[in-house]
């Protein structure tokens, strides 16, 4: 039996009650593709968490902002969510949307939304239904 997905703020809210998850952990990939994370506390993760975003110094990632516009929000995105399997504590991951905070629109150097957009070209445009993007390893 496979679970149902995770499409709301609820249901990932849910999700992390029924896990007993005490931290979340939210993460983002920086311009050159490396990930990047902090962890918050469970009872912060609120249905407002997730439509306001959470707010990031964008200057301290490589290839962001500078430091004069360095205000960045973090969007998560509630399919995202799974429980790490590899942390003694109980821990919520979920990967996030960048947006700016004064515009309201998606930041267009957050790879995610680089990906995102290539996808949807992809699609409209005929050359192909199906894209898949993986990590470069570096050695």
């Amino acid at each position: 039996m496979t679970a149902k997905p995770l499409t709301t703020p609820a249901d990932a809210i849910r999700f992390a009650k029924e896990a007993g998850v005490q931290v979340v952990d939210v993460r983002f990939t920086d311009l050159p593709g490396t990930w990047q994370h902090f962890s918050i506390p469970v009872a912060e993760m609120t249905e407002s968490f997730f439509a306001e975003g959470i707010g990031f110094d964008g200057s301290s990632i490589r290839g962001f902002q500078a430091i004069n516009e360095s205000d960045m929000l973090l969007f998560p995105d509630p399919a995202s969510a799974f429980v790490d399997p590899c942390l003694a504590i109980p821990t919520l991951s979920l990967t996030c949307d960048i947006g700016d905070p004064i515009t309201g629109q998606r930041y267009t150097r957050d790879p995610r939304y680089v990906a995102q957009k290539a996808e949807a070209f992809l699609t409209k445009s005929g050359i192909a239904d199906t894209v898949y993007f993986g990590p470069e390893l570096k050695m």
